[in-house]
């Protein structure tokens, strides 16, 4: 599918597909955002659009503020469209370490690190087995579970989508109070995927209670040695359930894979303390850049 020249743009469609699995299979990402399922199943809540900067492919979108931004070029002369793009004073937002050491280390630049959207990356090992002493609190809540609810755990498949749906829609209710300003977006992109797992490439498991579906969790591999966790839903009166859930995840899917990527806290407390508590091993940083005079 053909991707127009900027400033002509193409809203990210499902026919991208192919397209972005190939660019993301060569460019082996490390941020979340660089998967095709997380950018369609965002593409509403962050209005992605493609184009061509030159031979550079670029995602543009906007934040939740809706301001406008653009992703760090995925494929063709990075440097080039950054020129561009940054002097018609848009906004890079998600750059890695490596993206920001080779391309952003330049006077011109005002460059900060978004620690709200670091991604918090785990051995998969580690959250498959909770070994030693310090997840001893997490094992003691499975074990808490364990000996309330006789369960079951399956993959994901289209025989559980009613449930999980239902299972969302009771999520939403009691966290409607509490969520923030991607509340609703985050509820209306789980729903999407469990609706679209396989066209999107997505694999996953739920937890069934008494044949009831009680939890779910749904991910796909980042790059050839790291999964990432999109979505992550559980009923929320079953103490034990989400950890139970996270194990079974990073124990069964995606074994093949040494690290787990589970995404960003977004400035949450509750959030950030619960990533923190599994020991992650690095934080992958992102940065955000822009001209220091925020003009052409």
């Amino acid at each position: 599918m053909e991707i127009p020249h900027y400033p002509a743009t193409a809203a990210l469609a499902l026919a991208h597909k192919p397209l972005l699995d190939e660019v993301f299979i060569r460019l082996q990402p490390k941020v979340s955002e660089l998967t095709f399922a997380n950018l369609y199943l965002f593409r509403a809540a962050h209005g992605y659009r493609l184009t061509m900067v030159g031979d550079a492919l670029v995602v543009l979108g906007k934040g939740y503020d809706g301001g406008n931004y653009f992703l760090p070029p995925v494929a063709g002369a990075a440097g080039e469209a950054l020129n561009r793009l940054f002097a018609e004073g848009l906004h890079l937002y998600g750059a890695d370490e490596a993206f920001a050491r080779q391309h952003l280390q330049r006077d011109d630049l005002e460059v900060t690190e978004d620690r709200d959207n670091f991604d918090y990356l785990y051995l998969r090992s580690d959250l498959a087995e909770l070994p030693g002493n310090r997840y001893h609190k997490k094992k003691n809540r499975i074990n808490y579970f364990a000996g309330r609810h006789p369960f079951t755990v399956e993959p994901y498949g289209n025989q559980h989508r009613q449930g999980a749906s239902a299972l969302l829609d009771e999520w939403q209710r009691v966290h409607s109070q509490t969520g923030s300003g991607s509340f609703l977006l985050e509820v209306d992109a789980a729903r999407e995927a469990l609706f679209m797992t396989e066209k999107l490439g997505l694999k996953g498991l739920v937890v069934l209670v008494e044949g009831e579906v009680k939890a779910f969790v749904l991910g796909e591999k980042l790059n050839d040695q790291t999964s990432v966790c999109h979505f992550q839903k559980a009923d929320p009166f079953l103490d034990g359930l989400y950890q139970l859930t996270d194990r079974e995840f990073n124990r069964l899917l995606f074994t093949e894979c040494t690290y787990v990527n589970r995404e960003q806290d977004l400035g949450e407390a509750n959030l950030r303390e619960s990533k923190l508590s599994y020991h992650p091993l690095e934080l992958v940083k992102k940065y955000r850049a822009g001209r220091r005079d925020g003009r052409p």
